[in-house]
């Protein structure tokens, strides 16, 4: 088994189609629909289902899936690890960022990242908590700014960075608006907007408060604190969100729960390129840059 026959695999595995496969591998298809055949004689196994408009991963081919991206992922790990040896830090670097992470200003620390390292290209891509640790551990990210979540996750390392209380947001005209303190028993009738169920957020809140009527749900913060803006419904949020609006009312809750905390998730032999980048932000929350 060779790494071009995986890295053809994944291609055609992520296109659905053989021919846009070899297009984005550079290669003619009938190189690429020989080595996927190889490939397949030595694995004694189909890989896909073809049709004439669009391939499908067969059982065998979902299970190679998933190691062929984290071989790939070593592999490219092994080159930068030996260009670090040599002083030099190049490839790509694929990170994954919640929308809104408020102890890390992403952009300036990708900047810096980028001015200390040209040779890096970098990806950025944002989701859920879930869904961008899940990248991670297939190798399609090579660190992720999200949730902690909360059960435990393996094959993957997790640093934590800080944490913040939640607390509800409610319109300025809100009957519970004028408290200095809410429980959790005055929300019971209350109509919730919150994120969608791949979000960190989202399953922290269920955790805390998981019998509530959820009556908008959402994919961006904005849109969230719009909603609660315009009395449509509370939310419990990470207290950062107040910084964002002065047309909401942001209550500290009287029962203690489990605090919101940001935390970053790499491989367990992370890159060098995510490791100078687990430095650019470590220098950024010490002030360092």
């Amino acid at each position: 088994m060779e790494l071009r026959q995986l890295e053809y695999f994944v291609a055609v595995a992520e296109e659905s189609h053989f021919t846009r496969a070899a297009k984005r591998m550079h290669v003619a298809q009938s190189g690429l629909s020989s080595a996927i055949r190889s490939l397949e004689r030595e694995l004694g196994a189909s890989l896909f289902i073809r049709s004439t408009r669009q391939v499908e991963l067969t059982p065998a081919g979902r299970a190679l899936l998933v190691e062929a991206r984290r071989a790939l992922s070593a592999t490219d790990a092994a080159r930068d690890a030996v260009a670090a040896v040599q002083g030099l830090i190049r490839g790509n670097l694929a990170v994954g960022s919640l929308q809104c992470v408020h102890v890390v200003n992403v952009p300036h620390v990708l900047a810096r990242f980028h001015a200390a390292h040209p040779g890096v290209e970098i990806q950025l891509r944002q989701g859920g908590s879930r869904h961008l640790i899940d990248q991670v551990k297939a190798g399609r990210l090579d660190i992720a700014l999200v949730a902690r979540p909360l059960r435990p996750t393996d094959d993957v390392l997790i640093r934590s960075l800080a944490s913040e209380p939640l607390v509800l947001a409610c319109g300025l005209e809100h009957p519970l608006a004028g408290r200095t303190q809410v429980s959790l028993a005055d929300l019971s009738r209350e109509p919730f907007v919150d994120f969608q169920p791949d979000w960190g957020s989202r399953d922290l809140v269920d955790s805390v408060i998981g019998d509530r009527r959820i009556a908008f749900e959402v994919n961006d913060v904005h849109s969230l604190l719009d909603l609660v803006t315009f009395g449509l419904g509370v939310a419990l949020v990470p207290q950062s969100f107040s910084v964002k609006t002065d047309k909401a009312q942001f209550i500290g809750l009287a029962e203690p729960v489990p605090a919101w905390e940001t935390v970053v998730v790499t491989s367990e032999s992370p890159s060098a390129a995510a490791t100078a980048l687990l430095d650019t932000v470590a220098a950024a929350r010490s002030g360092r840059c």
